[in-house]
Protein backbone atom coordinates (compact mmCIF):
# COMPACT_ATOMS: atom_id res chain seq x y z
CA UNK A 1 0.00 0.00 0.00
CA UNK A 2 2.76 2.23 1.39
CA UNK A 3 4.80 1.53 -2.14
CA UNK A 4 1.47 1.89 -4.25
CA UNK A 5 1.30 5.29 -2.64
CA UNK A 6 5.02 6.06 -3.45
CA UNK A 7 4.51 5.20 -7.27
CA UNK A 8 1.82 7.29 -7.07
CA UNK A 9 3.12 9.98 -5.71
CA UNK A 10 6.31 9.91 -8.28
CA UNK A 11 3.94 9.87 -11.31
CA UNK A 12 2.01 12.51 -10.75
CA UNK A 13 5.09 14.75 -9.77
CA UNK A 14 6.50 13.35 -13.60
CA UNK A 15 3.34 14.46 -14.90
CA UNK A 16 3.61 17.93 -13.15
CA UNK A 17 7.15 18.56 -13.55
CA UNK A 18 6.50 17.43 -17.66
CA UNK A 19 3.63 19.63 -17.82
CA UNK A 20 5.74 22.41 -16.16
CA UNK A 21 8.48 22.14 -19.11
CA UNK A 22 5.78 22.26 -21.75
CA UNK A 23 4.54 25.45 -20.72
CA UNK A 24 7.81 26.79 -20.44
CA UNK A 25 8.59 25.99 -23.95
CA UNK A 26 8.05 29.23 -26.20
CA UNK A 27 5.16 29.30 -28.31
CA UNK A 28 4.70 30.95 -31.76
CA UNK A 29 4.35 34.43 -31.30
CA UNK A 30 1.33 35.03 -33.35
CA UNK A 31 0.75 38.49 -32.70
CA UNK A 32 4.66 39.15 -32.75
CA UNK A 33 4.46 37.79 -35.91
CA UNK A 34 0.91 40.33 -37.05
CA UNK A 35 3.03 43.26 -35.14
CA UNK A 36 5.56 43.48 -37.02
CA UNK A 37 4.19 42.47 -40.45
CA UNK A 38 7.37 40.84 -42.65
CA UNK A 39 4.78 38.20 -43.89
CA UNK A 40 3.24 38.10 -47.03
CA UNK A 41 -0.49 39.79 -48.09
CA UNK A 42 -3.34 37.27 -47.73
CA UNK A 43 -4.41 36.12 -51.16
CA UNK A 44 -1.33 37.25 -52.96
CA UNK A 45 0.09 34.62 -55.08
CA UNK A 46 4.04 34.17 -54.71
CA UNK A 47 5.56 35.68 -57.41
CA UNK A 48 9.29 34.73 -59.13
CA UNK A 49 12.15 36.79 -59.91
CA UNK A 50 12.46 37.51 -63.64
CA UNK A 51 15.72 38.27 -65.55
CA UNK A 52 16.09 39.39 -69.43
CA UNK A 53 18.95 40.93 -71.11
CA UNK A 54 20.91 41.12 -67.57
CA UNK A 55 17.78 43.36 -65.93
CA UNK A 56 16.43 41.44 -63.03
CA UNK A 57 13.59 42.05 -61.29
CA UNK A 58 12.42 40.57 -58.29
CA UNK A 59 9.23 40.83 -56.29
CA UNK A 60 9.60 41.30 -52.48
CA UNK A 61 6.80 41.62 -49.45
CA UNK A 62 8.89 41.10 -46.66
CA UNK A 63 7.84 45.16 -45.26
CA UNK A 64 6.11 45.91 -42.49
CA UNK A 65 2.59 46.36 -42.70
CA UNK A 66 0.34 48.17 -40.77
CA UNK A 67 -3.29 46.89 -41.86
CA UNK A 68 -5.13 49.44 -39.11
CA UNK A 69 -3.46 52.62 -41.15
CA UNK A 70 -5.84 55.00 -42.45
CA UNK A 71 -5.51 58.13 -44.28
CA UNK A 72 -8.44 60.66 -45.41
CA UNK A 73 -8.07 63.76 -47.62
CA UNK A 74 -10.19 65.82 -45.82
CA UNK A 75 -9.78 68.91 -48.58
CA UNK A 76 -10.16 69.88 -50.79
CA UNK A 77 -13.59 68.10 -51.58
CA UNK A 78 -14.06 65.75 -54.28
CA UNK A 79 -15.26 67.64 -57.45
CA UNK A 80 -14.98 70.79 -55.53
CA UNK A 81 -13.47 73.99 -57.57
CA UNK A 82 -10.85 75.77 -55.73
CA UNK A 83 -9.43 79.18 -56.58
CA UNK A 84 -6.44 79.66 -58.89
CA UNK A 85 -2.44 79.07 -57.50
CA UNK A 86 -1.89 77.11 -54.64
CA UNK A 87 -3.94 74.62 -53.60
CA UNK A 88 -4.63 73.66 -49.45
CA UNK A 89 -4.40 69.96 -48.70
CA UNK A 90 -5.50 68.75 -45.63
CA UNK A 91 -5.27 64.93 -44.49
CA UNK A 92 -5.99 62.87 -41.12
CA UNK A 93 -3.84 59.70 -41.14
CA UNK A 94 -4.27 57.25 -38.10
CA UNK A 95 -2.46 54.04 -36.85
CA UNK A 96 0.55 55.59 -39.09
CA UNK A 97 3.62 58.08 -37.99
CA UNK A 98 4.73 60.17 -40.24
CA UNK A 99 8.48 61.13 -40.68
CA UNK A 100 9.22 57.89 -38.63
CA UNK A 101 11.72 55.17 -40.36
CA UNK A 102 10.49 52.47 -41.86
CA UNK A 103 11.84 49.46 -40.24
CA UNK A 104 12.41 45.92 -41.93
CA UNK A 105 15.31 44.67 -44.17
CA UNK A 106 14.66 47.07 -47.41
CA UNK A 107 15.60 50.16 -45.31
CA UNK A 108 19.13 49.44 -45.83
CA UNK A 109 18.83 48.38 -49.46
CA UNK A 110 17.19 50.88 -51.38
CA UNK A 111 16.66 54.62 -51.42
CA UNK A 112 15.45 55.93 -48.09
CA UNK A 113 14.52 58.97 -47.17
CA UNK A 114 16.31 60.49 -44.01
CA UNK A 115 12.68 62.27 -43.38
CA UNK A 116 10.77 58.96 -43.05
CA UNK A 117 7.80 58.20 -43.53
CA UNK A 118 5.03 60.00 -45.59
CA UNK A 119 2.41 60.55 -47.78
CA UNK A 120 2.74 60.73 -51.89
CA UNK A 121 0.54 63.30 -53.45
CA UNK A 122 0.46 62.42 -57.32
CA UNK A 123 -1.91 64.79 -59.67
CA UNK A 124 -2.68 63.52 -62.97
CA UNK A 125 0.04 60.81 -62.66
CA UNK A 126 2.58 63.15 -62.75
CA UNK A 127 5.96 62.72 -60.54
CA UNK A 128 4.76 62.47 -57.07
CA UNK A 129 5.53 64.62 -54.62
CA UNK A 130 6.53 63.74 -51.20
CA UNK A 131 4.87 65.40 -48.04
CA UNK A 132 5.66 64.65 -44.31
CA UNK A 133 2.75 66.60 -42.39
CA UNK A 134 -0.65 66.15 -42.80
CA UNK A 135 -1.37 69.72 -43.81
CA UNK A 136 0.57 71.59 -47.28
CA UNK A 137 -0.24 73.72 -50.41
CA UNK A 138 0.69 72.64 -53.94
CA UNK A 139 0.58 74.53 -56.97
CA UNK A 140 -2.11 73.59 -59.79
CA UNK A 141 -2.95 74.98 -62.63
CA UNK A 142 -6.21 75.75 -63.64
CA UNK A 143 -8.33 72.61 -64.75
CA UNK A 144 -9.67 69.56 -64.12
CA UNK A 145 -6.99 67.33 -61.81
CA UNK A 146 -7.46 63.71 -60.63
CA UNK A 147 -5.88 63.66 -57.16
CA UNK A 148 -4.47 60.61 -55.91
CA UNK A 149 -2.71 60.40 -52.35
CA UNK A 150 -1.44 57.28 -50.29
CA UNK A 151 0.27 56.60 -47.80
CA UNK A 152 4.41 55.40 -48.07
CA UNK A 153 7.12 53.89 -46.28
CA UNK A 154 10.15 55.61 -45.90
CA UNK A 155 11.93 54.22 -49.06
CA UNK A 156 8.93 55.33 -51.28
CA UNK A 157 6.88 51.52 -51.01
CA UNK A 158 3.30 52.30 -50.89
CA UNK A 159 0.73 50.48 -48.53
CA UNK A 160 -1.44 48.88 -51.03
CA UNK A 161 -4.92 48.47 -48.73
CA UNK A 162 -8.19 50.54 -49.14
CA UNK A 163 -7.81 52.42 -46.39
CA UNK A 164 -4.27 53.86 -47.45
CA UNK A 165 -5.01 55.70 -50.55
CA UNK A 166 -7.85 58.47 -51.87
CA UNK A 167 -8.29 59.02 -55.46
CA UNK A 168 -10.60 61.95 -56.74
CA UNK A 169 -10.92 64.94 -59.20
CA UNK A 170 -11.00 68.58 -58.73
CA UNK A 171 -11.21 71.59 -60.16
CA UNK A 172 -9.35 74.84 -60.05
CA UNK A 173 -9.54 77.69 -61.04
CA UNK A 174 -12.62 79.68 -63.09
CA UNK A 175 -13.22 75.90 -65.02
CA UNK A 176 -16.40 74.39 -65.89
CA UNK A 177 -16.09 71.14 -66.15
CA UNK A 178 -17.91 69.72 -69.70
CA UNK A 179 -17.61 66.57 -71.63
CA UNK A 180 -16.38 63.06 -69.24
CA UNK A 181 -14.42 63.36 -66.31
CA UNK A 182 -10.85 62.98 -66.97
CA UNK A 183 -10.66 59.57 -65.66
CA UNK A 184 -13.23 57.46 -64.29
CA UNK A 185 -12.23 57.32 -60.72
CA UNK A 186 -14.47 54.01 -60.59
CA UNK A 187 -13.00 51.96 -63.34
CA UNK A 188 -9.56 50.19 -63.38
CA UNK A 189 -6.72 52.74 -62.85
CA UNK A 190 -3.06 52.62 -62.74
CA UNK A 191 -0.74 55.24 -61.30
CA UNK A 192 3.32 55.47 -61.44
CA UNK A 193 4.98 55.46 -58.74
CA UNK A 194 8.81 54.70 -58.46
CA UNK A 195 11.45 54.86 -59.39
CA UNK A 196 12.09 58.78 -60.09
CA UNK A 197 15.11 61.55 -60.16
CA UNK A 198 18.61 60.30 -59.91
CA UNK A 199 20.42 56.94 -58.21
CA UNK A 200 24.18 57.11 -56.86
CA UNK A 201 26.25 54.71 -55.09
CA UNK A 202 24.58 51.81 -53.07
CA UNK A 203 21.08 53.33 -54.00
CA UNK A 204 21.58 52.42 -57.74
CA UNK A 205 22.25 48.91 -56.98
CA UNK A 206 18.64 47.69 -56.32
CA UNK A 207 15.82 50.13 -57.83
CA UNK A 208 12.54 49.99 -56.57
CA UNK A 209 9.71 49.69 -59.02
CA UNK A 210 6.27 50.50 -57.51
CA UNK A 211 2.36 51.27 -58.82
CA UNK A 212 -0.37 51.96 -57.86
CA UNK A 213 -3.73 50.28 -58.60
CA UNK A 214 -7.38 51.13 -57.98
CA UNK A 215 -10.37 49.10 -58.85
CA UNK A 216 -8.50 46.33 -60.09
CA UNK A 217 -5.67 43.92 -59.19
CA UNK A 218 -3.59 41.47 -61.08
CA UNK A 219 -3.74 37.69 -61.65
CA UNK A 220 -2.35 34.85 -64.10
CA UNK A 221 -4.99 35.05 -66.91
CA UNK A 222 -6.30 38.48 -65.65
CA UNK A 223 -5.13 42.24 -65.67
CA UNK A 224 -1.60 41.94 -65.48
CA UNK A 225 1.02 45.22 -65.92
CA UNK A 226 3.45 45.39 -68.70
CA UNK A 227 6.37 46.47 -67.64
CA UNK A 228 8.87 47.61 -70.48
CA UNK A 229 12.55 48.61 -68.86
CA UNK A 230 15.10 49.93 -71.84
CA UNK A 231 13.27 48.14 -74.33
CA UNK A 232 12.95 44.90 -72.30
CA UNK A 233 9.50 43.41 -71.52
CA UNK A 234 8.15 41.76 -68.36
CA UNK A 235 4.99 40.94 -67.49
CA UNK A 236 3.94 41.72 -63.94
CA UNK A 237 0.89 39.11 -62.23
CA UNK A 238 1.18 40.04 -58.90
CA UNK A 239 0.84 43.84 -57.87
CA UNK A 240 4.11 44.02 -55.68
CA UNK A 241 7.02 45.82 -55.28
CA UNK A 242 9.74 44.46 -57.33
CA UNK A 243 13.55 45.55 -57.12
CA UNK A 244 15.49 46.20 -60.41
CA UNK A 245 18.80 45.20 -60.78
CA UNK A 246 21.27 45.34 -63.59
CA UNK A 247 20.45 48.76 -65.00
CA UNK A 248 23.47 50.40 -66.86
CA UNK A 249 24.79 54.03 -65.82
CA UNK A 250 22.51 56.67 -67.49
CA UNK A 251 19.13 57.23 -68.48
CA UNK A 252 16.86 54.66 -67.81
CA UNK A 253 13.46 54.11 -69.33
CA UNK A 254 10.61 52.42 -67.65
CA UNK A 255 7.16 51.90 -69.44
CA UNK A 256 4.08 50.58 -67.61
CA UNK A 257 0.62 49.37 -68.89
CA UNK A 258 -2.46 48.06 -67.46
CA UNK A 259 -3.64 45.36 -69.87
CA UNK A 260 -6.15 42.78 -70.08
CA UNK A 261 -5.76 38.98 -70.14
CA UNK A 262 -6.04 39.13 -74.06
CA UNK A 263 -2.50 42.14 -73.51
CA UNK A 264 -5.17 44.48 -74.35
CA UNK A 265 -4.46 48.11 -73.12
CA UNK A 266 -7.38 48.83 -70.40
CA UNK A 267 -8.97 52.25 -71.47
CA UNK A 268 -7.92 55.37 -68.81
CA UNK A 269 -5.94 58.34 -69.22
CA UNK A 270 -3.25 57.02 -67.12
CA UNK A 271 -3.16 53.10 -67.95
CA UNK A 272 0.14 53.76 -70.19
CA UNK A 273 2.90 55.72 -68.68
CA UNK A 274 6.67 55.84 -69.85
CA UNK A 275 8.99 57.34 -67.23
CA UNK A 276 12.75 58.47 -67.28
CA UNK A 277 15.42 58.31 -64.69
CA UNK A 278 19.17 57.94 -64.33
CA UNK A 279 21.58 55.50 -62.66
CA UNK A 280 24.87 58.10 -61.87
CA UNK A 281 28.06 56.33 -63.09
Amino acid sequence: MKRSLLMLCSTTLTLALLASCETSKPATDVSATANNGTTAPSGVARAESMESNGIRLTPFSDSPRYPEAQMKLRSPIGNSTIPSGEVPFSYLVSNFQLTKMSSGPQTGRMANSMKGQHIHNIVDNEPYTAHYETSFKKALPDGQHAVLSFLSRSYHESLKHRGAYDLRIINVGDVTPTGAPIIDVNAPNLFYSRPKDTYSGADARRIMLDFYLVNTNLEPGGNRVRATINGTEFMIENWLPYQMEGLPAGENTVKLELIDSSGNLLPGAFNSVTRTFTVAP
